[in-house]
């Protein structure tokens, strides 16, 4: 399998696969494809895996694209206007990530759900209780909001994030919320409540924007319902 990412902020990602080879992505994900390619629906990891993914409001069936008869490609796009990136995964290098960054991962990959260690993180870490588990060897995409900033932390690093803008972390890594300062700071520092503590070790991806902070900064533009008052 080889793959290129084309774009700046609205990307797409690639892949060229030769025969016998095959990747499995979210529904709906395909920008173009080779002719002579096939897709089809399946129950990724079985009917469990599957329910799994439908509980949490994941696709119950994943779609499997492959060649037929000749080498070929297939794109794949992200939802928002953003990045894509490539994480690989291998043996005791498990990757968790926000359900909804998933774009195609190689069939040698194996997904599953992760829940958030502590109550707290997952209310108020921005993120939900419910997380995506990459485990086995392979390679996945995942797609951002805005720009990507990825590093490694090193053990006991501490980084603190704003709320919503995690993307995804090495299983190594602690995930956990804080107060953002004291109690005048957190009312009107504008930045939240809480913010997010990542603790290494391990590689942790950070996105520059989120769906909701774009869902915000629309409002005010949005136009407003006209309200008649009917004369009495």
């Amino acid at each position: 399998m080889k793959y290129e990412i084309i774009g700046s902020n609205l990307q797409m990602v690639k892949i060229n696969l030769a025969m016998g080879e095959g990747i499995f992505a979210e529904a709906g994900a395909m920008v173009n494809m080779t002719g002579s390619f096939q897709m089809e629906s399946q129950l990724k990891g079985g009917v469990i895996s599957g329910l799994k993914r439908a509980v949490v409001g994941e696709s119950l069936f994943l779609t499997r694209f492959s060649p037929a008869n000749e080498p070929g490609f297939v794109s794949f796009a992200g939802t928002m206007p953003g990045k894509i990136f490539m994480v690989a995964i291998s043996e005791g290098n498990e990757f968790i990530a926000k359900r909804e960054s998933f774009l195609a991962c190689e069939e040698s990959v194996d997904l599953d759900i992760a829940l958030a260690d502590k109550i707290r993180a997952g209310l108020f870490g921005g993120q939900g209780f419910i997380l995506q588990l990459m485990s086995g060897k392979g390679i996945v995409f995942l797609h951002c909001c805005g720009d990507i900033i990825e590093m490694t932390l090193k053990p006991g690093e501490v980084v603190k994030v704003q709320t919503g803008l995690v993307v995804g972390f090495d299983k190594t890594v602690g995930y956990d919320i804080a107060l953002a300062g004291g109690i005048t700071t957190a009312l009107f520092g504008g930045e939240g409540l809480f913010v997010t503590t990542l603790t290494g070790p391990g590689k942790v991806v950070l996105q520059s924007m989120s769906i909701a902070k774009i869902a915000a900064s629309l409002i005010p533009y949005l136009p407003k319902p006209e309200i008649n008052v009917k004369p009495v």
